[in-house]
């Protein structure tokens, strides 16, 4: 029998320490214990009768085969018109739309199929965890801004992001609105991303899966797309997806909007990761793109009642919290309760009260993980009881 601790095949690939995630980790944790999971990000409801339906009917009609590789053609007019109605931005959805499987895949698509050895990418800190694993598996460097808790939630120092930028640098991978931290990046911010772009003739990825859960309220920030600031959109892919909008994480239908010379490098990328995918998924995820706008902002009210109902019943234990803008996520600073190891925090609510949150760590470089070693993540994207026994079980620890 082959010691396969001590031969070749125990050597890791490229992604050997990454390991499995905190998210699955903890998730089984919740699971094994019974405790309530407000870590991964999933809601717990199910998403619009409207796109559910759809997907039945398309399954029952025999829609289950191969997608066409770009997707389905009733999702890319769909895209292109939600492009149109949102954002006052024309899209082609012949050459300029590509359907991938979530935005997971788009992004690491994007990636690798435009980034290689010797070039950078700059992305802010914290950052959703894929974008370390994919930079690295495309052989760039990343280099970090950092994002810092301020009065009006989160923000970063111009002069960094400048500071951050060489002449390696191949692309701004920008997340907004932003997981985990809950910002929406302002106009000001964008057009300092969009001139510095263009200065060093730079390419822009942009997530915006949150782009629809944003908050309103008293100063409410608004979500604006880079590719619709001047001379970005030749620059710029824009990636959203279906799961957090719709509440169908499961389906993983998401897309990239660009170019036409960007979409086929990153095509030709995709091809090879999962080829095609979801074809009756694609076909509901059209449906909810056509829905009226006032069907999604009851989604948002029912979302924004729960980070209210979470982040008040944090306030009312003693518990600093960061109310978000957007997103699913409330932050906690853990080091005011004691916490100073945001790993060991959640570990000690799972075992002593029953609740499973993230530590903010996993969104860190790892020389930069003291920076968020006193955080911790609460996803609220769950119904009312759930955060109520939550909070219940929080109030004995």
């Amino acid at each position: 029998m082959v010691n396969t601790e001590s031969s070749r095949l125990a050597r890791p690939g490229r992604l050997g320490a990454y390991g499995t995630t905190v998210f699955a980790e903890m998730s089984a944790l919740a699971a094994a214990s019974g405790a309530v999971n407000l870590g991964q990000g999933f809601p717990d409801e199910p998403g619009p009768v409207e796109v559910l339906e759809v997907a039945r009917q398309a399954i029952t009609d025999g829609a289950n085969q191969y997608a066409p590789g770009r997707g389905m053609p009733a999702l890319l007019d769909a895209i292109a018109d939600h492009s149109r109605r949102t954002y006052s931005q024309d899209v082609d959805p012949n050459s300029e739309i590509l359907v991938t499987a979530g935005a997971t895949e788009a992004i690491a698509a994007s990636v690798l199929a435009l980034c290689g050895a010797g070039d950078e990418v700059v992305t802010f800190e914290p950052f959703y965890d894929s974008y370390a694993a994919t930079i690295e598996l495309s052989g760039a460097r990343r280099r970090v801004v950092p994002l810092e808790p301020a009065d009006d939630g989160w923000a970063f120092d111009p002069e960094e992001l400048r500071g951050a930028i060489t002449p390696q640098t191949r692309m701004i991978l920008l997340n907004t609105p932003h997981n985990p931290t809950g910002r929406v990046f302002s106009h000001d911010e964008l057009a300092l991303v969009a001139e510095l772009c263009i200065e060093h003739d730079l390419l822009a990825v942009t997530d915006e899966v949150y782009e629809h859960l944003v908050f309103s309220g008293p100063a409410a920030p608004r979500h604006e797309r880079l590719a619709t600031f001047d001379q970005m959109r030749e620059r710029t892919l824009t990636i959203s997806s279906a799961g957090k909008t719709f509440s169908v994480t499961g389906w993983k239908i998401g897309w990239v909007i660009g170019p036409p010379f960007l979409v086929s490098s990153v095509t030709a990328v995709k091809q090879f990761l999962t080829f095609t995918n979801g074809t009756p998924f694609q076909l509901g995820v059209a449906a909810g793109l056509r829905l009226p706008d006032d069907r999604l902002h009851r989604v948002v009210g029912r979302l924004q009642e729960r980070r209210d109902q979470l982040c008040g019943g944090l306030e009312s234990l003693g518990w600093p919290v960061m109310r978000p803008q957007a997103t699913y996520f409330a932050t906690v600073d853990a080091g005011a309760l004691g916490g100073t190891d945001a790993r060991q925090f959640c570990l000690d609510l799972v075992q002593s009260v029953g609740v499973a949150v993230i530590p903010m760590t996993v969104f860190y470089d790892e020389q930069h993980r003291s920076s968020g070693n006193r955080l911790v993540r609460f996803a609220f994207c769950k119904r009312e009881s759930v955060i109520a026994e939550a909070l219940d079980r929080l109030a004995k620890w």
